[in-house]
């Protein structure tokens, strides 16, 4: 149906041109929409204080890992013997066993912060917050989900790996184009922070975070945790980077280490018990 005002060009208003809103001219707009939006929707669902969780995508459920090893076991029983092909596959296998320790341990950990979380009188709760997709992420959210709660998943758009899991509570699964805009609503409302073994993402987003906290850009009380102390003591020599001079002894205080779910509960509650009494 045409307007009655004749002059009507036929052109959409700027805030419908899609060919307009998608141009490098409207960048701004896109980035404002990936702050507002979110922060709508943190609103409406009464979020405001989280649990981050990082950690690799690739690291499978303990199941899942102990059902390919078998079965690349059984290939080689039946084949007598292994191809090279066949060797590097059981390796593989077997170090995906020894990984997958790690998903199960996020699991359990989040299940005993959110269980703790739903004991709170208070309308606020520490809700558990990860990157959404699979791997640590989505045991993450598994976990949660196990006691109850609500858990939040901010996923990123990538051509590889990162995909929503399915263990993201209804209407807190999001969906981000910018890395530095879904980093921002990783610290904005962390009260915490886990590091599980991970790779290049993992690590970009530990170091930012060491990196505000060493250039007080954040200021908040903010605990990190490195979940695995064996892993990144291997891949990372602090340590050396201390006796080198490239950063100092007090920035070893900015993180703990720590081995079990128990153990990294007990540290969360003791330095969280305080803002949720």
């Amino acid at each position: 149906m045409k307007p009655k005002n004749k002059r009507w060009s036929g052109q959409p208003k700027a805030y419908n041109n899609q060919n307009f809103l998608n141009s490098p001219d409207a960048r701004t707009i896109r980035i404002l929409s990936e702050f507002l939006e979110p922060r709508k929707r943190f609103r409406e669902e009464r979020i405001s204080d989280t649990i981050v969780f990082f950690g690799s995508a690739r690291v499978k459920p303990p199941e899942i890992s102990k059902k390919n090893l078998r079965s690349i076991q059984q290939l080689i029983k039946k084949n007598g013997g292994s191809s090279r092909s066949l060797k590097e596959k059981l390796k593989s296998a077997e170090t995906d066993v020894e990984m997958s320790k790690y998903y199960a341990d996020a699991v359990k950990l989040t299940y005993l912060i959110t269980k703790w979380s739903e004991s709170f009188d208070k309308k606020r709760h520490l809700v558990i917050c990860s990157g959404g997709g699979p791997g640590i992420m989505e045991a993450a959210n598994k976990g949660a989900q196990m006691a109850g709660g609500k858990s939040v998943g901010l996923n990123v758009s990538l051509p590889m790996e990162q995909y929503p899991n399915r263990y993201i509570s209804k209407n807190l699964a999001f969906e981000f184009h910018y890395f530095f805009m879904r980093k921002f609503w990783f610290v904005y409302l962390a009260k915490a922070m886990i590091m599980f073994p991970g790779g290049f993402g993992t690590f970009d987003e530990l170091f930012e975070v060491l990196t505000l906290l060493q250039t007080k850009k954040v200021t908040k009380p903010l605990p990190v945790v490195l979940y695995g102390e064996k892993y990144w003591k291997r891949i990372v020599n602090f340590d050396e980077m201390v006796r080198l001079g490239t950063i100092s002894r007090k920035d070893l205080k900015s993180f703990r280490f720590f081995d079990t779910p128990e153990d990294t509960f007990s540290y969360l509650r003791s330095r969280l018990s305080g803002a949720f009494k």
